[in-house]
């Protein structure tokens, strides 16, 4: 199972939310690229980068860190914030970005999202599974839709998609522990490649999503907090 430590960037500095509230924002380093510098050097692979200012304003603000990033170690990267057209996809993929996570385009316009995925492959786009109370949320979680998550997935899966990152938004930053039950839920009628994501705490939360049959899973708070460490987290990867 991947292991994916997330970068969360509000003002180009490392942060966390609480459950996607603004409000909540606590930075843990000002300068996101000493935070890769460190994940690489301990041996993981693979880091989620999302722009928080480009969910929240519909358009990619902080492209320069991924390029940085990409540019300065070689960390897998994912990114995910303000993606909006075919142009945008090109300049994240352009500035080093390994996959794009496209979630609120799959809901608002999924002939759009159907068409990227068609063009670049189903290797190089995530789709983004955002939820609370079992329907899909939208712009940085600022908006909820009336899709449910589990019909979501089984359409998008049909459809060609290989991965999904799914967030239990209630969960996430909570360090309460992971919505493991339903990602065996879902792993149970749906073959696809599931990144769990939200309330993970301990290494033991991760055993569990493991066993549920998840890929991968996004491992946020319990580090920037302390809970787990990097060498613990390279250990177990």
């Amino acid at each position: 199972m991947r292991i994916i430590v997330a970068l969360d960037i509000i003002g180009g500095k490392c942060v966390r939310l609480t459950r996607g509230d603004f409000s909540t924002k606590k930075i843990y380093n000002e300068d996101p690229l000493e935070v890769a510098r460190q994940i690489e050097e301990s041996g993981l692979e693979y880091i989620h980068i999302v722009d928080l200012d480009g969910a929240r304003n519909k358009k990619i603000e902080n492209l320069g860190i991924v390029e940085r990033i990409a540019g300065l170690t070689k960390l897998k990267i994912d990114f995910g914030g303000g993606v909006r057209s075919e142009d945008d996809l090109k300049m994240v993929f352009n500035a080093g970005a390994r996959q794009v996570t496209a979630g609120s385009i799959a809901v608002t316009d999924p002939g759009l999202f159907l068409s990227w995925l068609s063009e670049f492959g189903p290797d190089r786009l995530i789709l983004g599974a955002d939820h609370k109370n079992g329907k899909v949320s939208t712009a940085g979680w600022l908006e909820n839709s009336d899709r449910d998550l589990i019909d979501f997935l089984s359409d998008y899966k049909g459809k060609g998609v290989k991965y999904t990152i799914c967030t239990d938004i209630e969960r996430d930053g909570m360090l309460g522990g992971p919505s493991a039950d339903l990602y065996h839920d879902i792993l149970s009628g749906i073959n696809i490649n599931l990144i769990a994501s939200g309330g993970i705490s301990s290494i033991a939360d991760i055993d569990r999503v493991k066993e549920a049959g998840c890929e991968g899973v996004i491992i946020g708070k319990a580090y920037y907090e302390g809970r787990i460490t990097l060498e613990e987290l390279g250990n177990y990867a």
